[in-house]
């Protein structure tokens, strides 16, 4: 068995070279859907799983918070933005009473409207409820962002912008999408920033 540092020579390294493969341009088109939203006040939903639910949560107070700056007193446009993950209570009574591939799905009936934004995470891209989130979005006319890894799964071919994690271990893929997440955040920040300072 190797040791700790060797291990974590061998992830480092093997997450490199995921990074190295990244797909970098749906990132402008994530971008402009992001803004887009901002401008004509709509809303943002996030959502995934184990630990892309923490991702999906993350996610939310960065591009709640984190956009605004570190103290949050930036005189800029906020976005609008609900990480469906949080509400635990309306989870568990959808997966209770109805069926655990409902929990985002019928939350996002009752929120979204036509031209608001979903963000989807999942590494596989075929997570059940990720999926019926996304058919629902479809049919609300909600723009989808997909945020998968392995070969895209069901996601990526749905997604009007899908941007797929070129691994397929769980681990880097889900490092990867946290990474995404201050690449934009960070990103906005600056832009919004740069306008507004001058």
């Amino acid at each position: 068995m190797k040791t700790a540092s060797d291990f974590a020579k061998d992830y480092l390294g093997g997450l490199k070279d995921v990074l190295d493969r990244l797909p970098l341009k749906p990132i402008d088109e994530i971008i402009r859907a992001i803004e887009q939203a901002r401008d004509e006040g709509r809303q943002i939903f996030v959502i995934g799983n184990g630990g892309s639910a923490a991702t999906a949560s993350h996610m939310m107070n960065d591009l709640c918070k984190g956009t605004l700056g570190h103290k949050g007193d930036a005189p800029w446009p906020r976005l609008r933005v609900i990480a469906l993950t949080d509400n635990v209570s309306l989870m568990t009574a959808w997966a209770n009473d109805t069926d655990f591939n409902h929990i985002f799905s019928e939350p996002l009936k009752n929120l979204a409207q036509r031209g608001d934004v979903l963000v989807a995470i999942s590494a596989s891209g075929n997570s059940p409820n990720i999926i019926a989130a996304v058919e629902a979005a479809k049919q609300i006319g909600v723009t989808v962002l997909g945020l998968a890894g392995f070969t895209g799964g069901k996601l990526s071919k749905m997604a009007d912008v899908s941007l797929v994690v070129p691994s397929d271990g769980y681990g880097p893929v889900e490092d990867v999408h946290m990474i995404l997440d201050h690449i934009i955040t960070s990103y906005l920040y600056e832009k919004l920033k740069a306008t507004y300072s001058r």
